[in-house]
Order: C-alpha cells, then sequence, then structure tokens
C-alpha cells in the first residue's frame, strides 16, 4: 500500500513539475501558474490565481491593464496607525460609470472587475434586459477603524482594500438601491441578491443588509484574511 502511494505522489509530482517547467502544454484555464484572464470563465483555479495578485504587483497590475478599468497608479503612502494606501490604484470608470473616483488597492480592483464582468452586468441583463450604466458608491478608503469604533481592529478601508456599494444606474434609467429594494419581493431585489452572492466568488468578505444593520444601505466588499458571505 505505501509503494502505490508512493508512486502515486511521485507520478503526481512529476506531472506538476512538467507543467510548471512548460515540458507538457495545458490549457491557461486548467495550468494554475498561468495568469489570470478576466475574461475567462471562472474555474476552481480562480481564486488561486487571484491570491497571487497579492505578492505580485507587476502581475496585477498587467492584468488589470486588460481590464474594462480607467485608473491611475496611486504613490505608497502611510497615512495613520495601521493605514495607508500600497500597491494601489485610483479608480475613475470601470464598465460603468462611478461618479466620484475612488482607490482600491491593485487585487480588489481585479476582484472588482471580474464581479462586474462576470456577475453585475451579466445579471442586470438577465433581469431587465439593460446594461448597469452607473455604479453608485459609498467609497473606499477611510482610515478608521470597523464600524468607526474609537479602539478595536482596523477596517479593510483603512488600506483601500473595501468598496461599499450603495446602488445602481441602469442604462435603461432605472435605478436600483441596496437601501430600498433589498427586502423587497421584486426583480430588483433579486438583481441585488444575485450580485451579493455573486461577489463571493471573487472577494474574500461580502457583507449586505443580511448581515446586520450597519450594511443595511450597502454591499461591502472587499478582499482581507476572512472569508464571509452574507
Amino acid at each position: 500500500m505505501r509503494s502505490v502511494l508512493l508512486i502515486l505522489l511521485l507520478a503526481i509530482g512529476a506531472a506538476v513539475l512538467a507543467v510548471h517547467q512548460q515540458w507538457i502544454t495545458i490549457p491557461d484555464r486548467l495550468n494554475p501558474w498561468a495568469p489570470l484572464q478576466i475574461d475567462a470563465t471562472p474555474n476552481f483555479l480562480t481564486r488561486y490565481k487571484l491570491s497571487r495578485l497579492t505578492g505580485d504587483r507587476e502581475l496585477c497590475h498587467r492584468i488589470l491593464a486588460s481590464a474594462d478599468v480607467v485608473y491611475e497608479p496611486v504613490p505608497d503612502q502611510q497615512t495613520g496607525e495601521a493605514c495607508g494606501l500600497y500597491g494601489a490604484v485610483k479608480i475613475k470608470s470601470t464598465s460603468a460609470s462611478v461618479g466620484a473616483p475612488f482607490t482600491l488597492t491593485c487585487r480588489a480592483a481585479v476582484s472588482l472587475a471580474m464581479w462586474e464582468h462576470h456577475v453585475l452586468q451579466p445579471a442586470a441583463q438577465t433581469h431587465f434586459q439593460s446594461p448597469v450604466a452607473k455604479i453608485e458608491h459609498f467609497g473606499s478608503y477611510s482610515c478608521r477603524n470597523v464600524y468607526n469604533r474609537p479602539e478595536g481592529t482596523r477596517s479593510r478601508h483603512a488600506t483601500a482594500e473595501a468598496f461599499d456599494v450603495a446602488g445602481f444606474v441602469l442604462e435603461s434609467g432605472e435605478r436600483i438601491r441596496v437601501a430600498r429594494n433589498w427586502r423587497e419581493h421584486s426583480p430588483q431585489s433579486q438583481f441585488l441578491h444575485d450580485a451579493r452572492d455573486g461577489a463571493c466568488r471573487f472577494f474574500d468578505a461580502v457583507l449586505s443588509p443580511d448581515y446586520n444593520t450597519a450594511h443595511r444601505d450597502h454591499l461591502h466588499l472587499d478582499r482581507g484574511p476572512y472569508r464571509t458571505c452574507r
């Protein structure tokens, strides 16, 4: 039994080495070392490829440059105790208008682009046959603690890893708001729930009115150390 297990492990190791060294070729979608492609259909390797962007700033910016995002890099800066901008970008528009520009880390910006491409815009077409023309938001970066408490853990907003979405305006002109439509039994509510559920594929923590009253009027999307989808 041990010899069979050893042979199996050696075979797996040889296969991994062969792919990594490019001795054999497999499709990029099945290759964990191939760069992330924003428009590629997500699969079991997507979260791993997103995680690779955390420690590779050059790769992250190369991926973001392929997205439907207008942005400019932001210089690294410490803005307070456990607050700052590192590897961040200022987003001026995405596949939709965003109103006031906001700042996110590159890896969070890539997650945002993938959410829009694979979840948000398809959901809008499914429910309303109209794309999202504008994302209404409460911003991203803010040097503060969780829930603005005077003491406690720093929010993911403190390092531009979080983005708060208040609602959407469709190309048709219809306005959909988390505060107004979340608890309805309506296509607008279903659209918002689909947007929340789909965001969990690309972000680490996604919080909605179902989480607590502090999120009664927005969707909180962040890249961070904890996985939550509520």
